[in-house]
């Protein structure tokens, strides 16, 4: 918490930390309605220094910062941006040689739309480095989660961090930029805007070893982001411990005035409808920012009670919406939120995120260092020793479908299916766009069970293959349970889009039972498959009758994988020791063999 004093009219000082100093580097042009509240989010969330150049304010931005570097609280430099560059690079480029940058223990370079929320322990900066100190990291990767607007259209003063609380679904990958906080060197290191690159009279040395990044979970990141790449991966995502809120779009009229405003890189026409159906997300509620109410109501009250800060503030606001009040009841604001809106109700699936240039596989080659070739090398022989992996089709945790979104769905095997970010990974709506979801289990299982077979699912998922079953074995009888929150509507809504219904076909509610679903005492199966990422083999030890066959299917096998060796003893105990024809990628199974062998 910031300490209170009476040196000047807000009653606040410079925080310290035991990491020393934490700074917050940004850039900014014309954001003054909103540069108080992000100035006193970050001081809330820990930062001891915050740094921001602008360029071209009309609206005092920069008179804002230049009160607020008066009062102890924050700096601010001019960016004069040379003739051909763009304002990021050239900030950039003028803190590399900035004292107060070089002075910096941990830094984080980020823009005025970027929020940082902090999930990991008492949700502040220190508790966050202390943490990755202990796990050996000097840095650690943080994920962009993007925020929509949530249905709003009107212009509010209210704060951003509270009013916008509809977001991207976590495993979304075309949101998945990424900002790093890191021990500063100078010597070492070139400062960027998703992440610092190694100078390149280090990148041959044994010095990139000693970069030790963590991803937003607290995960060691994989060594190739060493030296390149800015963005998560679906192997290095995570956001148990950080996240970064980008608010790219605001409400309606929020964005009527950044497009007024223009970008800070000088992209142009990058304000349209394709950028906001791409950063309007609102699948799933993220209020963990919240948590910062008290703690930063507190700071920009305190901010407002210096009369230079609330005069600018105020005006800037005032300006602002005397702007947005011209442009408003114009035929060409009609339009615009039309336009808008019509790109609200794409589907997640059908949203493009297209890069600034086609890749170049050749340049980057080219530009790739002796040090990373030999590393990429090594790390393509490891994969050729590994396994195939699973195909991991299904986000893990709560599954929340509250938000009225809008769904594509796809046909898969006669079926249809939602594209729907918020239950299946990138790799599941990959395969579900191209009609191949579970294509392996659902071209082999019929070929296994006998005649008027009883199978028992624990963890269905979204129910496709008991679905696609019950159209082309109507013999079959099917006992379907799922036990993640959230996850039995899914698969409720599945067979009832594609109409599975009548008696051999049920979905036995959760919480069955205790430690045994009380329905797999109906047995003996003559198929039980375990999807259940929950589920162990000391659970199934004692079932009354042990199934002519066992299998573990989806989220259970991507979770055991590579070591099966508990479940190959339970399966071996229930006399399972014939293997099942499946891909090793789809499960991992057996049962009893012939009598005669």
């Amino acid at each position: 918490m910031l300490a209170a004093t009476n040196a000047n009219p807000t009653g606040l000082t410079r925080r310290s930390s035991p990491h020393g100093r934490l700074m917050a580097l940004s850039m900014m042009k014309d954001e003054g309605p909103y540069v108080l509240e992000w100035v006193a989010h970050h001081l809330a969330v820990g930062f001891t220094d915050i740094l921001v150049y602008t360029n071209d304010c009309s609206d005092g931005t920069d008179a804002m910062l230049q009160r607020l570097e008066e009062l102890g609280l924050a700096h601010h430099r001019e960016n004069r941006i040379p003739e051909g560059q763009r304002p990021q690079p050239s900030a950039l480029n003028y803190a590399q040689s900035e004292p107060l940058v070089a002075q910096s223990d941990w830094l984080l370079v980020f823009d005025a739309d970027e929020f940082l929320s902090i999930s990991y322990g008492d949700g502040s900066l220190d508790g966050l480095i202390s943490a990755a100190k202990d796990k050996g990291a000097n840095g650690i990767v943080i994920t962009w989660r993007i925020f929509g607007s949530g249905g709003v259209q009107h212009w509010s003063r209210a704060p951003v961090t509270e009013q916008y609380l509809m977001a991207a679904p976590q495993m979304w990958n075309k949101g998945w930029g990424v900002k790093t906080l890191f021990q500063f060197d100078p010597e070492h290191w070139k400062l960027g805007i998703h992440r610092p690159k190694i100078k390149n009279r280090w990148l041959d040395t044994d010095w990139p070893q000693k970069i030790r990044w963590l991803n937003g979970s607290g995960r060691p990141m994989e060594d190739y982001f060493r030296f390149r790449g800015w963005r998560s991966i679906v192997r290095t995502v995570g956001y148990d411990w950080a996240q970064m809120n980008h608010y790219a779009v605001k409400s309606i009229d929020a964005y009527a005035m950044r497009k007024f405003r223009g970008n800070v890189n000088f992209k142009k026409d990058k304000y349209n409808t394709d950028y906001w159906a791409l950063q309007d997300r609102n699948e799933v509620r993220d209020d963990t920012m919240l948590r910062y109410h008290d703690e930063r109501k507190r700071i920009f009250d305190a901010l407002l009670r210096d009369p230079v800060l609330n005069r600018l503030h105020f005006a800037a606001l005032e300006r602002a919406e005397a702007r947005l009040a011209e442009f408003k009841g114009t035929a060409e604001y009609e339009a615009f939120v039309a336009g808008l809106k019509a790109a609200s109700a794409v589907p997640i699936t059908q949203v493009e995120a297209k890069p600034p240039k086609a890749r170049d596989p050749e340049r980057i080659a080219a530009l790739m260092s002796d040090v990373e070739k030999r590393a990429a090398a090594v790390r393509v022989a490891e994969k050729a020793d590994r396994p195939p992996a699973p195909l991991d089709l299904y986000v893990r945790g709560p599954v929340d479908l509250s938000a009225r979104t809008p769904l594509e769905w796809f046909a898969n095997h006669t079926l249809m299916l939602p594209g729907d970010a918020r239950v299946f990974t990138p790799l599941g709506l990959d395969l579900l766009r191209a009609g191949k979801f579970e294509r392996n289990l659902a071209r082999n299982l019929p070929r296994i069970l006998p005649q008027g077979a009883r199978v028992a699912e624990l963890g269905a998922g979204c129910g496709f293959l008991a679905a696609y079953l019950s159209r082309i074995r109507p013999d079959l009888t099917w006992a379907a349970q799922e036990t993640a929150p959230g996850m039995e509507a899914v698969l409720r809504g599945v067979w009832q889009r594609n109409g599975v219904t009548g008696d051999r076909m049920r979905i036995v509610p959760a919480g069955a039972g205790e430690d045994l679903p009380a329905f797999l005492n109906e047995g003996p199966w003559d198929l039980l498959m375990i999807g259940d990422p929950s589920m162990t083999p000391d659970v199934l030890t004692d079932l009354p009758a042990p199934p002519g066959a066992a299998m573990l299917i989806g989220r259970c096998l991507c979770d055991t994988a590579p070591d099966f060796s508990d479940w190959q003893d339970l399966f071996e105990d229930w006399g399972l020791t014939d293997p099942l024809p499946f891909d090793a990628t789809a499960a991992y199974g057996f049962r009893r063999p012939p009598a005669d062998q």
